[in-house]
């Protein structure tokens, strides 16, 4: 067993092929984002420069701490499954524990190799083991082998070495995107369940104040509508008492109003019972059309409609975006449509107000100000995979685009 040292010099021309090599790996390595696909194009050009011998990549598990081959080529399911070893154990323990490499001519007859027997069914001979390193820490190691004894060359050793430190670079930075993406799905996950309790929040909260604040405020302004008859009918002429009736009457009605606009707002009926179509076009028509603003649609039911909390995003989108039309577009029309294209679903708001530079706007999480609606609207459709696009010059109008990948 010969460990790796690195004093010898080669010539001009090996070190120029070796160059080559490395640059060929780091090419096809760089800007893959899934490990797998990492590991594989790393051991497969390695192997292509040892002339297409047999050999894998073995990860350190984390959990465990035990060397399991993640990616292979030409060994056996068997051996592949039952070559586990512990970090010290065998010649790719030992390598991964000091993080040196090591070679020998002919693995069966060295008497410090883990599972000969797997190694004699298997056939291997000369054998190879390199460490995958990253920020001083070993992450697996990379073994090539052959079926016949072959004399390992101090180059081969020194180019393996290299190409086990880029492909331990490598690894590390796909583990911490497979991470990043674990991560992203997980909130995701948990965004779409608080979307969904959230939302079961503001049922519960409107169905209390329809059954409960909305029903007194109808008895009261009853009742107020009741004594105003009697009023009439005993023929009371205190001015001031009629008029404090009056207004009594009249503030009655107009909380009920509101009362009655929070719970749509909390919670639309129709979007419970009739889906996004009718909801939106009811709230926009409900928000603008007492402004005097134009309203025109053109709205497509989508089949099979996207899942509730989809829905539910996509509604509020509306909201914020009507809600932005009447703060700041100065708008006499806004047109409002909804349709399939492709494979996702566009809803799109557009008005012919003042516009904006939408340049001057920070769309990120921490600004105030202008910009802190539109990033909410944003935020809220990427919690459920979607997004969004506003578009608007000085003086040209505003389109806000909404986009739902239908799967």
């Amino acid at each position: 067993m010969t460990p790796f040292t690195s004093d010898d010099s080669m010539p001009a021309e090996e070190n120029r092929n070796d160059l080559l090599i490395l640059s060929r790996v780091s090419a096809a390595v760089s800007g893959l984002g899934d490990l797998d696909a990492v590991l594989k194009v790393g051991l497969d050009k390695t192997l292509e420069y040892m002339d297409g011998i047999q050999g894998g990549i073995m990860l350190l598990q984390e959990d465990s701490q035990e060397l399991k081959y993640r990616v292979y080529r030409g060994l056996s399911e068997e051996y592949v499954e039952k070559m586990r070893l512990e970090v010290g154990e065998g010649l790719a323990g030992r390598v991964a524990q000091t993080g040196r490499a090591m070679l020998v001519d002919d693995i069966s007859e060295e008497p410090g190799a883990a599972r000969p027997h797997l190694i004699d069914m298997e056939g291997l001979r000369a054998f190879v083991s390199v460490p995958l390193r990253s920020r001083e820490r070993i992450l697996g190691v990379m073994n090539c082998a052959s079926r016949i004894p072959r004399h390992f060359a101090r180059r081969d050793m020194l180019l393996l070495h290299s190409i086990g430190d880029q492909l331990g670079t490598a690894v590390d930075s796909a583990k911490m995107y497979e991470k990043l993406n674990r991560s992203q799905r997980r909130y995701w996950r948990i965004a779409r369940r608080l979307i969904v309790a959230q939302e079961e929040e503001r049922e519960r909260i409107a169905r209390d104040l329809h059954d409960e604040t909305s029903q007194v405020l109808t008895g009261l302004a009853l009742k107020l509508q009741v004594l105003t008859e009697m009023c009439n009918m005993l023929d009371i002429q205190n001015e001031r008492f009629r008029e404090v009736l009056d207004e009594a009457h009249a503030s009655a009605k107009q909380i009920n109003r509101e009362v009655s606009r929070v719970i749509s707002d909390l919670r639309p009926t129709l979007l419970s019972t009739m889906g996004l179509v009718p909801a939106v076009r009811e709230h926009v028509e409900s928000a603008l059309t007492p402004l005097g603003i134009e309203v025109t649609f053109d709205l497509h039911e989508i089949h099979p409609p996207p899942p509730p909390e989809a829905e539910i995003s996509l509604f509020r989108w509306v909201q914020g975006a009507v809600g932005n039309i009447i703060k700041h577009a100065d708008a006499n029309h806004v047109h409002v449509s909804l349709r399939r294209n492709n494979s996702e679903l566009r809803l799109q708001v557009s008005d012919d107000g003042r516009g904006f530079n939408v340049d001057d706007l920070n769309l990120r999480e921490g600004d105030e100000g202008q910009g802190t609606g539109l990033f909410i609207m944003k935020e809220r459709l990427e919690l459920v995979e979607g997004g969004c696009h506003i578009s608007s010059k000085p003086g040209e109008g505003t389109t806000a685009t909404a986009r739902f990948p239908l799967q």
